[in-house]
């Protein structure tokens, strides 16, 4: 906790405190200038002062980086809540006002929610919430929860999974899977099997793959899946994006098994076709979880209402069978 004398308060500066939270979550004097719509030099002032306020350096230099002291680190909890108490109080009465908030956050989720998600919070935020700024961050590896308490994430979007006491979370949608390949592939066009059909579970089991993992696995929940059936397949790639599972797809006779809503969005424009998977698959089930500190912040709560009705939007897009979607918009 920040030591100060109650009585040496006055000659604290506490406009300092914003900026050590920015450079808390940044570790750049130049990326908290701009979130803080400052000068890098303001901002470097300002760690100077707080330098010799709290009788510690704060932070040290790591590369292009500046990384924080166990003590500064030590601080990142107190002062989130000490900063979210006085924008409570500073809200009045009144309550919050998106429309005049000038609230920054940082969501954390794949590169999925880019596609399908931040374009629809645009149009929220810029008719409702002008003045506030969203971020969209990669998730960590093998960390997807911990950046909510160590990197300044204020929502991360995930699987469901086994989360600590400290962390809220609300699930906003589920995503199943399909197989797609690019338009005309080969062995799928030679096989007979139309686009919207359930491709045979010896040719799924034979055909080459392209898989999305941040981690650089070589297995994920289809492999699991085709393991309960008594089958496996040749991962040929893996990727860190989706986008570029698409793409890799889309431009070879790899295939993949992605989300059935992402595949929906982008079959069109990337040539895809969609078929039917001959095993099941369990839906996933996505969270948003959040820090329990941030549970009752009026902002907090405007953000997670915003991305659950996006969300709830996108779990409505579902591939139909094959007869269905031909009366549609067949692949």
């Amino acid at each position: 906790m920040i030591t100060i004398d109650v009585m040496n308060l006055r000659s604290v500066d506490l406009n300092l405190l914003p900026v050590l939270d920015a450079l808390l979550i940044e570790h750049s004097t130049v990326r908290a200038a701009e979130r803080l719509g400052l000068s890098q030099s303001a901002v470097s002032a300002a760690l100077s002062r707080l330098r010799a306020t709290l009788g510690d350096d704060l932070f040290v230099r790591q590369g292009q980086r500046i990384v924080p002291t166990p003590f500064a680190m030590s601080l990142q909890t107190p002062l989130k809540d000490i900063l979210q108490g006085v924008q409570r109080l500073l809200e009045g009465p009144g309550g919050f006002d998106p429309a005049r908030a000038t609230n920054s956050f940082k969501v954390s989720g794949s590169d999925f929610y880019s596609e399908m998600m931040m374009p629809r919070l645009a149009q929220v935020f810029s008719r409702d919430a002008p003045l506030m700024q969203i971020q969209q961050v990669d998730l960590v590896p093998d960390n997807y929860v911990g950046t909510l308490a160590t990197e300044g994430i204020d929502l991360a979007i995930i699987p469901r999974g086994d989360f600590p006491e400290w962390v809220a979370s609300e699930p906003v949608h589920r995503s199943g899977f399909v197989l797609i390949a690019r338009r005309g592939h080969g062995r799928l066009a030679r096989a007979g099997v139309a686009p919207g059909a359930e491709a045979p579970l010896d040719l799924v089991a034979d055909l080459t793959y392209v898989l999305f993992s941040p981690e650089g696995k070589l297995q994920g929940m289809g492999d699991a899946a085709l393991a309960r059936v008594g089958r496996a397949r040749r991962i040929a790639m893996t990727l860190p994006v989706m986008n570029g599972v698409l793409s890799a797809v889309a431009t070879s006779d790899l295939c993949a098994f992605v989300p059935e809503q992402l595949a929906l969005a982008r079959a069109e424009t990337l040539g895809l076709s969609l078929y039917q998977l001959p095993f099941h698959m369990p839906r996933v089930e996505i969270h948003m979880a959040w820090h329990h500190r941030d549970t009752s912040s009026p902002a907090h709560q405007w953000l997670r209402a915003q991305v659950a009705a996006v969300l709830t939007d996108v779990d409505r897009m579902r591939f139909e069978p094959q007869g269905e979607r031909a009366k549609t918009s067949p692949n």
